[in-house]
């Protein structure tokens, strides 16, 4: 039996709140299916913030697959091959706890994580988080930090079931699902140490171009679903070979130039691609870099708050 309640009030973001000064916005990509594009969306955001001069520092909490790890030291690779300036974020990773008592085990990951967020907390504009795709420790503790919380989602009923089941023959949403529940509680648990609203976007990857059935009833039942937990919906990135061919290289649709470059030539399709990117990245509707102090009046970051163990 499901314990899931919703509150009165679910401590939701109806527009994106203000930059906290002297402190990152923390965007976290998180979904507890693998396979949903994650670690693909999170480089393609990353590049597209620093192309527009924000500093960007990323954590990959996947440690064990480390597919953004990999992303990211593929690209470093590329760029020093080839001699080219492109813009790489500054990264760490954090590993699963190997300590056997669970209580032990936990506080020694917090401490990781929060080892390995704090400086880029207090330096960056923005620091993107990606989490396993499963329900781990580290997971909730970087949904208790999410500003934003973004779930790439493929438009698919199987995916979905994640965040609701649904009745097959009305397509009426039965009750949220375990995702939504565990956002719902680290929610809840940021309201508690004070934190400030969550903006939950959902994004749907993968989308048909054409007006399928699955299509229009996948938009009904995330519709109604939006309203009845709080999140919003946005378009993601479609399914295209180009993304798994840039991986080897660590480059993104927004590398690409026309008559070659960095990697292969940018063709109408690319084109098309790479708008797909922008127009996720302006869904975000990010606050915009902290302005540059002046000499005179330099910034005083806040310190970094402590937060009890997600529950």
């Amino acid at each position: 039996m499901s314990t899931f309640q919703p509150a009165a009030n679910p401590s939701i973001a109806p527009v994106q709140a203000e930059r906290v000064p002297g402190r990152a916005h923390v965007l976290v990509i998180g979904n507890e299916k693998g396979g949903s594009g994650k670690s693909t969306t999170a480089l393609h955001i990353a590049v597209a913030l620093m192309s527009d001069g924000a500093s960007v520092a990323t954590l990959d909490l996947d440690a064990r697959q480390g597919t953004l790890s990999r992303y990211i030291e593929n690209r470093t690779a590329f760029a020093r091959r080839k001699g080219l300036d492109l813009p790489i974020p500054t990264h760490a990773a954090v590993t699963a706890s190997s300590l056997p008592d669970r209580a032990d085990a936990d506080a020694d990951e917090e401490a990781r994580f929060e080892a390995a967020l704090e400086p880029p907390l207090l330096s960056a504009d923005f620091v993107l988080i990606d989490t396993p795709g499963s329900d781990t420790n580290l997971s909730r503790l970087a949904h208790t930090w999410a500003d934003t919380l973004l779930t790439p989602l493929n438009d698919s009923f199987i995916d979905l079931d994640l965040l609701a089941r649904v009745d097959s023959d009305t397509l009426k949403v039965v009750r949220p699902s375990v995702y939504a529940e565990a956002v719902w509680k680290q929610r809840q648990v940021r309201a508690v140490q004070g934190g400030r609203p969550v903006d939950w976007i959902v994004m749907r990857n993968r989308l048909s171009s054409l007006a399928a059935r699955n299509k229009r009833d996948m938009g009904n039942v995330l519709e109604s679903l939006a309203k009845r937990i709080g999140f919003r919906t946005t378009s993601g990135l479609s399914e295209r070979v180009i993304y798994r061919e840039l991986f080897l290289n660590g480059l993104t649709l927004l590398d690409l130039k026309r008559g070659g470059g960095a990697g292969p030539s940018l063709t109408l399709s690319h084109v098309a691609a790479r708008q797909e990117v922008r127009d996720l990245v302006a869904a975000l509707n990010l606050p915009p870099p902290a302005p540059v102090a002046s000499a005179a009046e330099p910034a005083t970051p806040e310190p970094m708050p402590e937060r009890p163990a997600a529950e």
